[in-house]
């Protein structure tokens, strides 16, 4: 929802006749996920190999073979890493196919934060490819591209065309727990209705349509048989509409979602450009690694293979067995290697080692008797005599000690170690590297490396991309996360609370001056909390989800803090359902605040004065609940926006939280860049005002 002050802010958007038929490309090198953790914790998605080639090169090559003259790569993290590869690459030398590759740098948090940043330097002159640093493809975009700049010519409001993949209902590229719909006019291939459902087939897994598309529109396909190649290609103006809807974040469920439902008001349209017989699939997530490296591998997406040979310096052949070879490759008499591996430079096998559908980087060491099957170890990677690791990823320079055993599922990062005769169990994360948001006291944890190894576990927050942990990944089948109500966004207090300033005049409904909760206090919270959890799924009326809380905070003496800190963890926890069952973040924040809005305001009581103790309270519980969520920052935003929109939490709230030294201290501080925008937006239109006050 829009903010309620009607100025609009911001620069002309490139006219028509700025444009020419030179083609850009933004390629999004970072994902801003955690789908690859650990890995991820160390390198950038966009440097993971697949088949030994960076996942980047497949990208720039599809871009080469479509004619873009000049990229824009955003890095996001890791930007040093992704720098010094470039410069190392054929893509630099003189003889590259681009006129300009240049990295941007900026300390965004999202998609959208890039597109925002881009359009505010102004480095788009016309028709642009948006693509993600992680695509496979062997597509030839001319016909996409010829059609796209014939709608744009007729119609200035179609803006893009995204180019979608026609594989069936099933397919192994294909996320195994949600799958994107898109319902399609056929007669003019425009995109009508966005939405992601959930494959299993149980709850959520229904489009909601507005009835209003079958009566304007006489026939429409829906279509749940496309893989979306995150291949988009755009007007300038695409980056106009980023840059007015600062609450944008995601290229699909935020921008797609919003441009459609927001037709009537802005009138652009989005096309569809479906292929059915050339390769193209995102590698995001371990199912997908799994599937595109086999397709690879397999030749289904010729000839991005590895005997191509895209890399500078590597010398792959395809042998008569149907593996691929470098140089220097050393096997053991009795050694075996089937069909479908791929074995890089100075690699070793030793006697009677069995290596199957497996990919080995480059001067990997494999002693005698192991088993390798359905792997994938990066280069330098070192493995025991007898040891045996079935359905893994081994990453860059582990060692896998003699005797060892490493079961499905399990991902070892760089550099770990496993000592001898130890057993990883299966979908085990183990890194030697900390999170900046998780704390590791210890950097070698003996009962998961054995005694002599390095390396502790990683465990995931249970707010991580859940695509991540697709229980039908055959490669990375993790242990299953609780996603339920009672687990999802939850933040001990004892971790992250703040402290009431002794100093500071507060009614006594105020936080407890003590850091420590008592007995009563764990038991309100909780008892609290899963009552107005009930009653928001059940549907309740909120006077009577407020009656029954009152009585829990009489019988145990709690807090007005302790009340709104209840009602704030039941909100987000519900939002959380409410976005597994295929709501947008935005929508779902938008339907809670204002089907429950009389229970927010039951709990406020500073309307009618000057300080607002309980709407900075309000507000600080909601950021300590959010700063453990990977996209709290986004939800924050939302919320900040619906809460001011509804009237809930007055400007001058919004803006005493925002200057309260609390909500930028520690852990707090994590999600502030995200809201700064919004806050600007008050604070400038506030000036705007007492400007208008002064001159009358």
């Amino acid at each position: 929802m829009a903010p309620k002050a009607s100025k609009t802010k911001g620069k002309p958007k490139p006219q028509e006749e700025l444009r020419d038929d030179s083609l850009q490309a933004v390629v999004l090198a970072d994902s801003f996920e955690s789908r690859f953790t650990p890995f991820t914790l160390e390198r950038p998605r966009c440097l993971l190999p697949l088949a030994n080639t960076p996942l980047i090169e497949y990208t720039l090559e599809f871009l080469a073979h479509a004619g873009v003259q000049d990229i824009l790569l955003s890095c996001g993290s890791y930007t040093e890493q992704v720098e010094e590869y470039i410069s190392a690459s054929k893509w630099k030398l003189s003889t590259s196919p681009f006129k300009t590759l240049v990295l941007l740098k900026s300390d965004a948090t999202s998609v959208g934060d890039v597109m925002r940043d881009i359009d505010n330097r102004g480095l788009i002159t016309g028709d642009f490819i948006l693509v993600s640093g992680d695509v496979v493809t062997n597509l030839s975009i001319e016909s996409a591209l010829a059609r796209h700049r014939q709608r744009r010519d007729k119609d200035k409001n179609a803006i893009m065309t995204m180019v979608l993949r026609e594989v069936g209902i099933s397919h192994r590229t294909k996320a195994a727990s949600r799958k994107p719909v898109f319902v399609i006019n056929p007669t003019n291939d425009r995109c009508l209705h966005y939405e992601e459902i959930h494959a299993s087939g149980k709850s959520g897994s229904y489009v909601n349509l507005d009835p209003d598309l079958l009566s304007e529109h006489a026939e429409i396909e829906v279509r749940e048989d496309l893989i979306d190649c995150y291949i988009d290609i755009c007007t300038p103006d695409v980056l106009g509409l980023w840059s007015d809807n600062f609450d944008y974040q995601s290229v699909r469920t935020s921008f797609l979602f919003g441009v459609l439902k927001d037709y009537e008001l802005n009138g652009k349209t989005i096309h569809t450009h479906v292929i059915a017989d050339q390769y193209a699939a995102r590698v995001n997530s371990f199912r997908a690694y799994d599937a595109v490296s086999r397709d690879v591998t397999e030749r289904w997406a010729y000839p991005l293979c590895p005997d191509s040979n895209r890399v500078r310096g590597q010398a792959y052949e395809y042998t008569r067995n149907r593996t691929y070879q470098e140089s220097r490759i050393s096997l053991g008499r009795t050694s075996k290697v089937t069909s479908g591996c791929v074995l890089g430079r100075d690699t070793a096998i030793g006697e009677g080692t069995t290596v199957s559908n497996s990919t080995l980087g480059r001067n990997c060491h494999v002693g005698r008797g192991a088993q390798i099957s359905d792997s994938y170890l990066w280069d330098n990677v070192t493995v025991g005599d007898g040891s045996t690791i079935n359905k893994a990823i081994i990453a860059e320079g582990a060692i896998i000690g003699k005797g060892c055993t490493v079961q499905a599922g399990a991902l070892l990062s760089y550099n770990v170690r496993i000592a001898d005769n130890t057993t990883v169990p299966a979908f085990r994360k183990i890194t030697r590297a900390k999170s900046d948001q998780q704390i590791a006291t210890k950097r070698i944890d003996t009962s998961v490396v054995g005694e002599g190894g390095e390396g502790f576990e990683y465990l995931p927050k249970s707010d991580e991309d859940s695509d991540a942990s697709d229980s039908f990944n055959p490669v990375h089948r993790e242990r299953r996360a609780s996603i339920s109500a009672s687990s999802v966004s939850t933040l001990h207090s004892e971790e992250l609370d703040y402290e009431e300033p002794e100093d500071r005049s507060r009614r006594a409904s105020a936080i407890s001056e003590t850091s420590d909760e008592s007995a009563p206090s764990k038991d309100f919270h909780a008892e609290a909390t899963a009552s107005i959890l009930d009653g928001l799924q059940k549907g309740h009326l909120p006077e009577n989800i407020s009656l029954e809380l009152q009585a829990f905070r009489m019988t145990l003496n709690a807090t007005e803090h302790e009340v709104r800190r209840a009602v704030v963890a039941a909100f987000v926890k519900r939002i959380a359902n409410l976005e597994n069952n295929s709501t947008g973040a935005r929508e779902a924040v938008a339907s809670v605040f204002t089907q429950y809005k009389t229970l927010i305001e039951r709990i406020l009581f500073d309307k009618n004065s000057e300080e607002k103790p309980d709407q900075v309270d309000f507000l600080l519980c909601m950021q300590k609940e959010l700063v453990s969520r990977e996209k709290g920052g986004s939800l924050l935003l939302f919320v900040a926006k619906e809460v001011y929109d509804l009237e809930l939490i007055e400007e001058e709230g919004i803006l005493q939280w925002w200057a309260d030294g609390r909500s930028s201290e520690g852990a707090l501080a994590k999600h502030r860049g995200v809201v700064q925008q919004f806050i600007t937006f008050l604070e400038e239109a506030d000036e705007d005002d007492e400007s208008e006050e002064d001159e009358d």
